[in-house]
């Protein structure tokens, strides 16, 4: 990894990337308030990514999104409403790897549900969405989802978007298996993509300049100080970065070996005495090997023993002094070897 002098940071470019999803094309063209472009950019190279946990909003989200499409599909009698399931069959992620769009080469992600015409034609994306900020959904629907759903259409070749919007109290989040969709607590908000966004292929297009600008050479946006801080530290914990000084280095050095030598003075008796039980356990697995063996290995309580043997030839050099030859005297042999112990389970 190398720090420039414009606030980037440059990475071998990654032979697979993870690809442009919904959440992701809305945090390039910086409507997603949670993620920047150098955050996703990191998430996409996979440079740094926050691993995932649920919490009680994904978990209340997963579990009311089924009661929102049935709770659609009784108030507009569709009888052709598609879940990802349905589409892929149990399991679908692992199936498909997570790309569901393998036909484009930089943008993916996975739709709620689709409603489908007779003929299995896609005619509508449905979006479902639970919150507790019913303002954020007062005036209009958040550009960061709205760019979301847009994205999905557009991959179906499809027009028409439908957001479904379930409000939700503290309480709710505490029981999400209990809770009741009705028109009380749900609305739905509709558009098309060609009238929101009349120049979606633009965004699209955008999009295809910063995969090909940031992932495909491996440089990325410019970072933010404040937003990209916790990425930042970790980052700059395991690599050197231009303000780096070697007074810090030898500061941080010195602090780890002190740590490492206080520990040394612990366990140098162990490690002698684990010196000379590898001793004997080698010696005695030597002894087991028969002609044509390579190695034998012992499988103990916890760990399994390994000992290798090689085999090269030895120069006699007494003789290629006396002849000036050196292949026709190769004859001696020197045989070595190695024990090793790898934990049980450990591949």
């Amino acid at each position: 990894m190398k720090w420039n002098d414009d606030g980037t940071i440059t990475v071998m470019p990654p032979a697979k990337p993870k690809k442009v999803t919904g959440t992701r094309f809305a945090a390039i063209m910086g409507a997603n308030a949670w993620k920047t472009p150098f955050s996703t950019w990191c998430e996409i190279t996979r440079t740094y990514e926050e691993p995932f946990e649920n919490t009680i909003y994904t978990i209340a989200g997963k579990t009311i999104e089924p009661k929102q499409a049935e709770y659609m599909a009784g108030k507009y009698f569709w009888k052709k409403l598609v879940s990802p399931t349905d589409a892929f069959g149990e399991d679908y992620f692992q199936k498909t790897w997570g790309d569901f769009f393998p036909q484009h080469p930089f943008l993916g992600g996975m739709w709620d549900y689709l409603f489908v015409d007779q003929d299995g034609a896609t005619e509508t994306v449905l979006e479902m969405k639970t919150t507790k900020r019913a303002e954020d959904w007062k005036d209009d629907i958040p550009e960061y989802y709205a760019l979301q759903a847009a994205l999905y259409a557009y991959l179906l070749g499809c027009d028409n978007v439908t957001m479904v919007c379930t409000i939700l109290e503290d309480k709710d989040y505490e029981h999400p298996e209990a809770f009741v969709v009705n028109s009380n607590n749900t609305f739905e908000r509709s558009f098309k993509v060609s009238e929101r966004y009349p120049h979606f292929e633009n965004l699209i297009k955008f999009a295809e300049g910063w995969w090909r600008d940031h992932v495909l050479k491996g440089v990325s946006p410019a970072y933010d100080e404040k937003k990209d801080a916790e990425i930042l530290k970790v980052l700059r914990a395991n690599n050197i970065t231009p303000e780096t000084t070697l007074s810090a280095l030898l500061r941080e050095a010195e602090e780890l070996q002190g740590q490492l030598d206080k520990e040394y003075f612990k366990l140098a008796p162990k490690e002698d005495r684990l010196k000379v039980l590898k001793d004997m356990i080698k010696e005695m697995m030597v002894q087991q090997f028969r002609d044509g063996d390579k190695k034998v290995v012992v499988p103990g309580y916890a760990y399994e023993w390994t000992v290798g043997k090689s085999v090269s030839l030895k120069v006699d050099e007494d003789a290629m002094k006396q002849d000036g030859v050196l292949d026709k005297y190769k004859t001696k042999e020197s045989v070595s070897y190695r024990l090793t112990a790898k934990a049980k389970g450990e591949k």
